[in-house]
């Protein structure tokens, strides 16, 4: 159990630890010289009950931020109060930054007890107990004690280690995350770095990062509770020596968060709870500027109201916090704030979602998603989210955010009965409900597209994507489609989507047709293939048939029209997209000028001329696969599956033989309506 002492400058802070522990915790020479707290103090008293850690804060006024620092991560407050001064400033301030932390556990010491008699104990008690009502600490003890004469102190080691036994410590399932109090040099050991854990565990040797920063680090030792361990855990104060590049104590300043890689996401814009202390002198309103203390970081920042109204002393309500720079933080964390000029404390809150938006912050989907996920219960947070707009939420986000453990995201999915897709490095989910929906209003939506257009083989996946909602990133749209083909629901035709019984067929005699032309667009000539004035030459069949069979197939999607009357079949035109890219991926700056695309096609084939290069190239430039500037061209990764199987992303595959073909239809019913489908040849 870590406890924290909070009060008034020269209320016996520190002598009362020193009489706890024997440890004086005023480290500093300036503060031996000027007998006050300046920095943060620690001490640790071994008892029955397991070590008690102890973190003695300054009570001076120019010094709250500091106080702050160590606040965060207590468990046990002591509140001190002088008998002789009584309830003064910072006592009133250091009560209020506790309660805005949400502690609730503590008792209050009536210090320097040898200096009142009973009349005056018994007036600065009911001032406490006036004081303290209303608050996170209202009703807790308050005990005399002197650390000159020694009264109360064996009394108050036995209320601590009591109340230590009883302390429930901080699960430990979650990620690991320790707020930097302090960082130095040890001489033999390297870069050290103190703090409280606030969540998980850690391990000597396990790589940790080093945030907003970034720095890698890998654990060398771990002293918890000032014992040599093997693991550290939530609620012990931990000292961390820490190695690897760019790690050493300038580099690792207090506000910092060691934590686990996972979690490392920075974030500057914060939706929050926010609770204005009634001493406030006017409402706070839009851009109002503010220090913001979260852990033992302490940052500028401004306030944005979630409504149309300031927030009033005394009152409560949504704002966005922007911060001046990133910071490291979770869902769920309690944070400060303080005036400009750090004279006063303004309130405080909780954090709810770090990746806020900067527009359409206010309205009502966006305030239902914050009421989501407000709820502390990470279920009950899931659920409230997925049942509102947009209906479908990244859980790996969702976990990081929340620093929730390895397990969580499939422990959440399994007992809500969630749908999820894993792709574009994310677990996507929708509820089981939603997910009914969303399939029948897709296959609805596929129905009705090959109704009004029977003579082709399907619907495009892009635009069936930004047809149907809820509107799924690409890659879970993708991954959506290939389950739905798994239930034999759909089909999946190269780009194309249809439904699993439709099928495009040709006439018997454009079947034969297709049957002589097909060998002259493939072998060594397929990259030059012949015009369709060749082809009738060739087959000895009219032009204007050879053109309309062309066009057919152009939309059933077996050959593409690179250039007028200059088809090419889809595999081959996927192999160029396919070198394209491999031209990109090498060149500088990822861009490549027409001659380095004729070379590459005629590495491996016969030459084919620039002319025909060009033609290649303005036809992919049209479908938005090449993005020229000038004699260079560069690739639009959005767009490179075009001329592919859905969701192809590899360029190697693409190369092969079989890559990027449409499964040809066979010729037969639709299993859907029980019609045969037949191409008349109209174009």
């Amino acid at each position: 159990m870590i406890i924290g002492t909070a009060g008034h400058i020269d209320h016996g802070k520190t002598a009362l630890v020193g009489a706890l522990t024997g440890v004086d915790t005023d480290r500093l020479k300036e503060e031996k010289a000027r007998g006050i707290s300046i920095d943060l103090g620690f001490a640790y008293l071994p008892t029955e009950a397991g070590t008690l850690g102890f973190i003695d804060v300054p009570g001076h006024e120019k010094f709250i931020h500091t106080m702050l620092a160590g606040a965060s991560g207590i468990d046990f407050a002591l509140l001190i109060v002088a008998a002789d001064d009584g309830v003064m400033p910072q006592t009133r301030e250091h009560l209020a930054l506790l309660d805005l932390l949400g502690i609730s556990s503590g008792l209050v010491t009536l210090t320097k007890a040898d200096l009142a008699d009973a009349a005056r104990r018994g007036e600065v008690e009911a001032e406490i107990a006036a004081l303290l009502d209303g608050t996170s600490l209202e009703g807790v003890e308050v005990l005399a004690v002197s650390a000159v004469t020694g009264e109360g102190i064996e009394e108050l080691r036995a209320r601590l280690v009591a109340a230590g036994r009883d302390f429930s410590a901080r699960a430990a399932e979650g990620r690991f995350r320790l707020a930097v109090d302090r960082s130095f040099t040890l001489s033999g050991a390297g870069t050290v770095v103190t703090g409280t854990v606030l969540s998980g565990r850690v391990r000597v040797g396990d790589q940790l990062v080093v945030s907003p920063s970034g720095i890698a680090a890998r654990v060398r030792s771990i002293h918890a509770q000032n014992r040599k361990a093997e693991e550290g855990r939530a609620g012990d104060r931990c000292a961390l020596n820490l190695a690897g590049e760019g790690v050493s104590h300038e580099a690792i300043h207090r506000g910092d968060m060691v934590l686990d890689a996972s979690l490392h996401a920075p974030t500057e814009r914060i939706d929050t709870s926010l609770r204005v202390l009634a001493g406030e002198p006017k409402p706070l309103g839009q851009w109002f500027p503010v220090r913001f203390h979260h852990g033992s970081t302490e940052v500028g920042a401004r306030l944005v109201p979630l409504s149309e109204d300031a927030i009033p002393p005394g009152g409560e309500g949504l704002v966005q916090i922007v911060l001046e720079k990133p910071i490291a933080a979770a869902a769920g964390d309690r944070y400060v704030i303080r005036d400009t000029s750090a004279q006063r404390t303004i309130g405080g809150g909780r954090l709810i979602d770090l990746r806020a938006p900067g527009r359409k912050r206010r309205t009502p989907e966006r305030l239902a998603q914050l009421a989501a996920m407000g709820e502390a219960d990470p279920d009950a947070a899931v659920a409230l989210l997925l049942a509102g707009e947009p209906f479908h939420l990244d859980l790996s986000a969702f976990a990081r955010d929340r620093a929730l453990g390895g397990e969580a995201v499939q422990d959440i999915a399994q007992r809500l009965g969630l749908v999820t897709f894993a792709a574009g490095g994310t677990l996507t989910a929708l509820s089981p409900e939603r997910w009914k929906i969303f399939r029948a209003t897709l296959l609805a939506e596929l129905e009705r597209f090959h109704d009004a257009n029977p003579d082709l083989p399907g619907m495009g996946a892009e635009r069936l994507r930004l047809t149907v909602p809820p509107r799924l990133a690409k890659p879970v749209f993708t991954e959506a489609l290939r389950r739905l083909a798994g239930e034999g629901a759909l089909g999946l035709d190269g780009a194309w989507v249809r439904l699993a019984g439709h099928e495009v067929r040709l006439t018997r005699a454009d079947e034969l047709l297709w049957e002589l032309i097909e060998p002259k667009l493939s072998g060594t000539e397929r990259f030059r293939p012949p015009r369709v004035r060749d082809l009738a030459g060739l087959t000895g069949e009219a032009e204007a048939d050879i053109r309309r069979l062309m066009k057919l197939l152009s939309r059933m999607g077996r050959v593409d029209e690179v250039a007028h009357d200059h088809f090419f079949l889809r595999p081959v035109v996927t192999g160029m997209v396919a070198m394209a890219r491999e031209l990109a991926a090498a060149a500088p700056g990822g861009q490549f000028p027409a001659a380095a695309f004729r070379d590459r096609i005629e590495r491996d084939e016969h030459a084919v001329g620039r002319k025909v290069a060009i033609q290649i190239l303005e036809f992919f430039d049209r479908h938005g696969v090449t993005l020229r500037r000038g004699d260079l061209r560069r690739i639009n990764p959005h767009r490179l599956d075009l001329f592919g199987a859905i969701g192809e992303n590899d360029p190697a595959s693409a190369t092969s033989p079989a890559a990027g073909r449409a499964s040809h239809p066979v010729m037969g019913p639709d299993f859907k309506s029980g019609r045969t489908i037949s191409m008349i040849g109209d174009t």
